[in-house]
């Protein structure tokens, strides 16, 4: 029973159809076979690179994983499947000619198989995919995942971080502190007598004026591991590790005189300043002390309410109980 004919050209029509770079490399390197993808993105027909070695085609690729993919395949018969995450695109290879010319190589799936050819020795098939859509995809998944989770810690109004993110990062700092023995501030800061400006202002202003409080006051941050917070309402809170009492002191009534430096007139007549004003309460975890979260928060709530009750636009402090 004999086999069927395969029709003639057969070969040349599949190479020259498919939707991948194909090619064929001998046991010194040379190039096989080099379809017609390869000649689109590359730039290069199959006549000027047949009977060359890939590695002086393309010099760059000397020494990098391609290569010793191709070394493995043609001396031990072992395939590679590259890394697309470590091996995003190496091959010159471009969408279009305008590609080219901004340096944009297409996004590359490389996968390296050894070929057994009778009578001609061992050869390796190089396989490149075009994989720029699925990076281009999941880049755009990564930043919306970004975005969606810089709204989940975000305070909507403000753009600082929201009550959600507060609750999370006192929890890490408070264990962070107790793993190192090392001081945690928290200042507590509400705005004087704000319904009453909401009120004669109205809410639109009202937001306004939480706005420029809070971009004022995160500001006043300047180190990374610090946090300014929107608690609720008017209400804000700053978590700052490895700040003993002292330090938190300064720094509540460096927010204090930040508010008031912002000048927002608050209603005559209905505040005892002409502008808005923030009362802090500060409670510190000395160093070494064994608290909970709760305990600190609790503190620093009793002295904002003793600042308040004292006057208002004031710093007052309490000890964590």
């Amino acid at each position: 029973m004999s086999g069927a004919t395969a029709p003639a050209g057969l070969l040349e029509g599949v190479l020259a159809s498919i939707n991948l770079g194909a090619v064929v490399l001998d046991g010194a390197h040379r190039v096989a076979l080099w379809n017609d993808w390869m000649r689109r993105h590359a730039g290069a027909p199959a006549a000027g690179v047949l009977g060359r070695d890939l590695f002086e085609l393309y010099p760059a690729l000397r020494g990098q994983r391609v290569h010793s993919a191709v070394e493995q395949a043609l001396r031990n018969g072992f395939g590679s499947l590259l890394s697309q995450s470590l091996n995003k695109a190496p091959f010159p290879l471009f969408a279009d000619a305008q590609a080219a010319a901004r340096g944009e190589r297409l996004q590359q799936a490389v996968e390296i198989t050894p070929l057994a050819l009778a009578g001609a020795g061992r050869h390796c098939l190089i396989q490149i995919s075009d994989v720029s859509v699925a990076v281009a995809r999941e880049r755009l998944l990564r930043e919306q995942a970004m975005v969606l989770r810089s709204q989940t810690f975000a305070d909507g109004l403000t753009g600082i971080a929201n009550r959600r993110h507060f609750d999370v990062a006192m929890e890490r700092e408070q264990r962070r502190a107790k793993r190192g023995g090392s001081a945690l501030s928290l200042l507590m800061i509400d705005i004087d007598n704000f319904k009453s400006y909401n009120d004669h202002y109205g809410h639109q202003q009202g937001d306004q004026c939480l706005i420029q409080v809070a971009a004022a006051l995160a500001a006043v941050l300047k180190r990374p591991c610090d946090l300014m917070a929107r608690y609720g309402g008017e209400e804000f809170a700053m978590i700052l590790p490895d700040t003993d009492a002292a330090q938190a002191v300064l720094m509540a009534e460096g927010v204090r005189l930040r508010t008031i430096e912002l000048a927002i007139a608050h209603v005559p007549g209905m505040h005892r300043e002409a502008c808005v004003t923030v009362s802090v309460g500060i409670a510190t975890q000395p160093a070494g002390a064994a608290l909970d979260a709760a305990a600190l928060i609790g503190a620093a709530d009793r002295a904002l309410y003793l600042a308040k009750r004292c006057g208002r636009n004031r710093v007052e402090s309490q000890p964590p109980l």
